[in-house]
C-alpha cells in the first residue's frame, strides 16, 4: 500500500476568528482553499497545485469519520477551515461521522458542543461516542436487565447515555463520593447487589475512594461481574500539554482486581466500528470508499485500518514526528509522518 504525504508550501496562516493559530490538515480536502501539496508515493513526490488533484482525493470517499478534540478543536478552540470543510462534504452529499473517545461527554453534549462552537446542523445519529458505545454494548450485547444497575467510574457522560437506555447508575459523578477516603465507608463494606457492571472510563475527579469502591466491584462474585472500559487513551490533549487519559485511570483498577476489561468500547476496538457500519450499511459494504480522520497512531489510525478504511493522520495534537514509528517498524501500513509547516499541520494520507 503506498504511504501518500501531503506537504504544504509556505502560506501565511489563514485569517478568522480562530485563537489558536495552529492550521487544520482539514484543508487537504478542501480544494477552495489555495494551498500547494507535495505527495510522496512509495519515494515519488508528484507535486499538486490543482483544484482538479484535490478533487480526485475527495472524490475517492463517500464517508469521512473524524476524530473530534485534536482534530476539530483543540479544548474549546475551533480549528482554522473545520466549519467550510464540513460545509464542502455536506454540499457534495458525503455522509460525515464524529468518532470520540471522550467519554465524558454524552452525545447531547457533543451537539451542544458543536453549536457553541459554529458548527450547525449536527446530527445526534452522526455522533458515535465511547460513552454511548460503551452503554449501547451494556444494552445490545450484554443484554443487562433494566433493574440492575451499573457501577460507574466516570463522569456524566456515561451515565446520560445509560439514562436514555432505562438504566441507573451509582458512583460517577455524584457528589457523595468526592470526599476524603474513608476506610469505614458504607459502599466498600457493604457493595450494592443491584449492581450489575462496571463501566470505567475517563474522570477528572479520580480519587482514592472511587477507585477502592470500583476495586471492590471488580472482584465481587469471584470477578464474575461484566468489566467495560469506554476507551484506552493513556493521554488526552488540553491547552497544549497532554493530560491523564481513560487508559491510565483503567489500568489502575485493572492491575489492582488483576482483571482486563472484558469490552473495550471506544477506538482502535472494531466494536465502535462495528456499531459504524450497522447503522451506515454502505460503509459496511464498502469500507474503501471510507477516510478515518484522526491525530493518533494508536487509536484513530490503526482503528481506521483495522476497519478497511483509508487512513489520515493530522499534527495538530497528539502524533508528533518523534513519536511516529519507522518503516521498518510498522506491522501495519501506517503514514510517516511530516513536520507541521506553517499553514497545514502536518497530515499522512494512507491507502
Amino acid at each position: 500500500m503506498p504511504c501518500i504525504r501531503p506537504v504544504a508550501r509556505d502560506r501565511p496562516p489563514p485569517k478568522g476568528v480562530y485563537k489558536d493559530e495552529k492550521s487544520s490538515v482539514i484543508q487537504l480536502i478542501n480544494p477552495s482553499i489555495d494551498i500547494d501539496i507535495d505527495i510522496e508515493i512509495d519515494r515519488m513526490t508528484a507535486h499538486i497545485n490543482s483544484k482538479e488533484q484535490v478533487e480526485a482525493i475527495l472524490d475517492k470517499y463517500d464517508y469521512f469519520l473524524f476524530d473530534c478534540d485534536g482534530v476539530l478543536w483543540l479544548g474549546d478552540h475551533l480549528l482554522p477551515w473545520v466549519v467550510e470543510t464540513l460545509d464542502l462534504l455536506k454540499q457534495r452529499g458525503k455522509s460525515i461521522v464524529f468518532v470520540t473517545n471522550n467519554s465524558t461527554k454524552s452525545r447531547n453534549d457533543y451537539l451542544k458542543k458543536f453549536a457553541k462552537l459554529g458548527i450547525d446542523g449536527i446530527k445526534k445519529q452522526e455522533v458515535f461516542g465511547s460513552s454511548y458505545a460503551s452503554a449501547n454494548y451494556i444494552d445490545k450485547i450484554l443484554k443487562l436487565p433494566k433493574e440492575q444497575k451499573i457501577w460507574v467510574l466516570g463522569e456524566q457522560g456515561i451515565e446520560q447515555e445509560l439514562s436514555e437506555l432505562g438504566y441507573k447508575t451509582i458512583g460517577g459523578s455524584d457528589p457523595a463520593y468526592n470526599i476524603q477516603f474513608d476506610e469505614n465507608h458504607p459502599d466498600l463494606n457493604q457493595l450494592d447487589d443491584s449492581v450489575g457492571a462496571v463501566i470505567a472510563g475517563l474522570t477528572t475527579n479520580v480519587n482514592y475512594l472511587k477507585l477502592s469502591i470500583t476495586l471492590q466491584y471488580l472482584l465481587k462474585n469471584n470477578k464474575s461481574l461484566p468489566f467495560i472500559a469506554t476507551n484506552i487513551d493513556s493521554t488526552f490533549p488540553m491547552k497544549g500539554k497532554l493530560m491523564i487519559g481513560a487508559g491510565s485511570i483503567i489500568e489502575t483498577v485493572s492491575f489492582a482486581s488483576g482483571r482486563q476489561p472484558d469490552a473495550v468500547c471506544g477506538k482502535p476496538n472494531q466494536s465502535m466500528m462495528d456499531s459504524i457500519k450497522a447503522d451506515n450499511p454502505p460503509l459496511q459494504q464498502s469500507p474503501a470508499r471510507g477516510l478515518m480522520i484522526g491525530d493518533r497512531l494508536n487509536t484513530d489510525m490503526r482503528f481506521g485500518l483495522e476497519g478497511g478504511l483509508d487512513t489520515l493522520l493530522v499534527l495538530t495534537a497528539i502524533a508528533l514526528p518523534t513519536a511516529q514509528p519507522t518503516t521498518h517498524q510498522q506491522h501495519h501500513p501506517l503514514p510517516t509522518t511530516h513536520g507541521p509547516p506553517p499553514t497545514l499541520s502536518g497530515c499522512n494520507y494512507n491507502k
